[in-house]
């Protein structure tokens, strides 16, 4: 059966003839859409078929002819289903057969579907892409963020940041983690850790740890690939369920505070250059800002004796700087690298003097000069390189000078928002020099060389380099609460106490935290044998090795054994040690002393005790050994801690992880991180350890006698003492890093 259609066409058809030609190959391959932009609409049951051409306001109308068809036929492909090629323009007035009419259809469906495909091609190739760069792209764009792209500065830039990219890169294929000296790779999928991160959620939210609007946040930040909570969950999911709920809901925090960029200023950075206690200081604390999403960096001398084999990337840009000293402008080389993800700046100085070129970091007579030059080619550089950092800190004497040259010459060159923070690691070694020496690095001698700058208090004709950044720091601090104490008395303050009195609504202390990758019973690669809280058989293990190892008369596991740590003791912490080695027969117990130092005077030291001391129930080990050194604090009941003057308070911490009792130094009023096992203002669960306050003898003779006494009569509260050590967190991810965030950013609205 025919009916005639009645159409009405407003149509101008765009676009080449030849377009229109179906046997044309080229119109099958690409999409028509943008040729024939018309819309058609279609009424079967009035049999009126309306084509409107978009392009063009004339009207066409067109008479169609075509065969009703069944469903059948339509089954057949007879029917209007499809859009093909559209037929040349028809004349006005003329008629249009069901083929043409159904070849337009055709064509249309073709190019609905060429699109379509296309689309979900492109969609999947950009989740694809989405999936294996999200880390990198996320922490690219962090380290871009800050404002470095100057033209002064440009090609320093683009060198650098093609080095991040590539550890960066690096990071997202595997993860890395510190073994001795060096950084090893490990492989890890990056997918797979979005999945464990999602499973983790389900497991908080069964155990009832986080609520259920909770874990739906959560699960957004997996959705979103987010480089913060992969960051976070990577980092803490080893230490606990406590501390990595705590890391992922700081995510969720509308409040939260922005990212500081903070550039550290020093001479020392483990393991590139590792000497006392700075460089591993730096390191683990540089590390920890980074995992809280902080912009960090790191400017250092390129001494010759740099390992660089622990560096990603490291590479010497073309592009060189000039810094002032002397009167003059100097060439500098700059290397630049990534370590542990932190990225660095080793300054090579073009100077005649080779004032790094040497075999050692310190101990010259021109130190003055070398680290003023030091502190004042790395200022030059950050203006040189357009860098706006919030924070500059800036450690030890050897670069307080940053602190009055940037105030004096610097804040003005666009770092009026940059703030110093300036810790004082070790007191104990100050430098004092002439004052016109500070002209060197283009200081005012007359201005500074009085009392209430960088005069020295007791030598009021020199000039004190670490009173400077004292006094011209807008914070400093110290490495623990018990050493900020001591820095106040006449005792210990080592001539600056007036000075820290002076300032002391700008200075706190902040008890260092303790670095896990080194230090941790469970993966200790120099032990023996392994072991934690939950299996402690592998302390036994330990001890049997040592006593073998050091050849001790006897290896009876159950007479105590106390260990000493003693690398890095001053003259009159090496005279008790000699008066406890005098005393140790009157104990029930073995003892052994590693007193290998990496600082050549200790070791002279050492080894003139050694002859008088040895017998068959004490060693004295004089040869400086790491790995010997992590296996007396795993094989030791008791560990004497003699440092009294280590600031960083670091050596209880590590015994208390072994489940090694410390016997460790207390100041009035701080309790310390050692809390004393007979403390009765304490509860039973933060007792940890045996304390004495003052320096002599008797008094640490006496807390070993308390300490001794207790493993020998109360064996279930010894127990008890060693499983509350052991489960103590002294990371630097938890208090540590947050008090420095605290002090940062209580400086920056100054």
């Amino acid at each position: 059966m025919e009916s005639a259609i009645l159409a009405k066409c407003s149509c101008a058809m765009t676009g080449p003839s030849a377009a229109a030609t179906s046997s044309s190959s080229s119109d099958h391959q690409r999409p028509l859409l943008n040729h024939y932009p018309c819309s058609i609409s279609s009424s079967i049951g009035t049999s009126t078929f309306t084509i409107a051409d978009r392009g063009s306001h004339r009207r066409t109308f067109l008479t169609l002819r075509c065969s009703t068809t069944s469903s059948s036929d339509k089954d057949k492909g007879n029917g209007i289903d499809a859009l093909q090629v559209p037929s040349p323009r028809p004349e006005k007035g003329s008629v249009v057969g069901a083929d043409d009419l159904m070849k337009l259809f055709n064509d249309a469906q073709q190019n609905m579907l060429y699109l379509s495909k296309q689309r979900v091609t492109a969609m999947e190739n950009l989740d694809k892409v989405e999936r294996e760069k999200t880390l990198l792209l996320a922490r690219v764009a962090q380290l871009e963020a800050e404002n470095e792209a100057s033209s002064a500065g440009c090609e320093v830039l683009q060198k650098k940041l093609k080095s991040i990219e590539d550890e960066l890169q690096m990071q997202v294929q595997g993860g890395d983690w510190a073994v001795g000296d060096k950084v090893s790779k490990k492989k890890m999928d990056p997918a797979s850790l979005w999945s464990e991160l999602n499973l983790t959620i389900d497991s908080l939210v069964l155990k009832g740890k986080i609520d259920v609007g909770q874990a739906t946040l959560l699960r957004g930040l997996v959705l979103n690939r987010d480089a913060r909570a992969a960051e976070v969950f990577s980092t803490l999911r080893s230490i606990g369920d406590n501390e990595l709920i705590g890391g992922l809901l700081a995510l969720l925090d509308p409040n939260r505070r922005h990212s500081l960029h903070i550039v550290h200023i020093c001479t020392e950075m483990a393991p590139l250059t590792e000497l006392g206690t700075l460089g591993n200081f730096v390191t683990c604390l540089s590390r920890a800002l980074r995992r809280k999403g902080n912009l960090v960096e790191v400017i250092l001398p390129k001494y010759a004796s740099m390992d660089l084999s622990c560096v990603c990337n490291p590479i010497q840009l073309e592009a060189n700087f000039r810094s002032y000293f002397d009167g003059t402008w100097h060439n500098n080389k700059i290397w630049t690298g990534i370590l542990y993800g932190v990225a660095i700046t080793l300054i090579d100085p073009s100077h005649s003097k080779k004032f790094f070129s040497r075999q050692h970091v310190y101990d010259y007579e021109d130190d003055f000069e070398r680290f003023t030059y030091f502190s004042r080619a790395a200022l030059d550089y950050i203006i040189k390189a357009a860098k706006r950092p919030d924070i500059l800190h800036i450690h030890n004497w050897q670069t307080a000078a940053v602190a009055p040259l940037f105030w004096d010459n610097f804040a003005s060159q666009g770092l009026g928002q940059t703030r110093i923070l300036f810790t004082c690691h070790d007191l104990s070694s100050q430098y004092l020099h002439e004052p016109h020496k500070l002209a060197l690095c283009g200081l005012n001698p007359g201005q500074l060389h009085r009392i209430d700058r960088l005069q020295d208090n007791s030598e009021p004709r020199l000039v004190n380099l670490v009173k400077g950044g004292i006094v011209y720091s807008n914070k400093v601090t110290t490495v623990s609460p018990t050493y900020a104490h001591d820095l106040l008395t006449k005792e210990l303050g080592q001539g600056l106490e007036s000075t820290f009195q002076i300032h002391k609504n700008k200075f706190v202390g902040i008890l260092n935290g303790l670095d896990e990758s080194k230090w941790d019973p469970q993966k200790d690669r120099y032990l023996p044998c392994t072991y934690g809280i939950e299996d402690f058989s592998g302390k036994r293990k330990c001890k049997e090795e040592l006593l073998k190892r050091l050849g001790f008369s006897s290896l009876n596991l159950s007479i105590p054994l106390v260990g000493c740590i003693a690398a890095d003791l001053s003259d009159s912490e090496l005279n008790i040690l000699e008066d406890i080695l005098n005393l140790k027969s009157s104990q029930q117990a073995q003892f052994v002393f590693a007193g290998g130092s990496k600082n050549p005077r200790i070791q002279t030291l050492l080894e003139t005790i050694e002859p008088s001391q040895k017998d068959m129930k004490s060693q004295l080990v004089t040869n400086y050994d790491e790995a010997l050194i992590h296996l007396v604090v795993a094989a030791s009941d008791i560990l004497i801690c003699l440092t009294f003057s280590e600031p960083t308070y670091q050596t209880p911490l590590i015994a208390m992880k072994y489940g090694t009792i410390p016997v460790a130094r207390s100041v009035y009023g701080l309790s310390g991180c050692v809390i004393d096992a007979e403390d009765q203002s304490s509860r039973m669960s933060e007792r940890t350890g045996y304390t004495f306050v003052s320096q002599k003898v008797l008094d640490v003779t006496a807390a070993l006698s308390r300490a001794l006494d207790k493993m020998e009569k109360d064996p279930v509260g010894w127990k008890y003492l060693i499983a509350n050590g052991m489960r103590t967190n002294f990371s630097w991810d938890t208090g540590c890093v947050e008090s420095y965030l605290e002090a940062y950013r209580s400086i920056q609205a100054l």
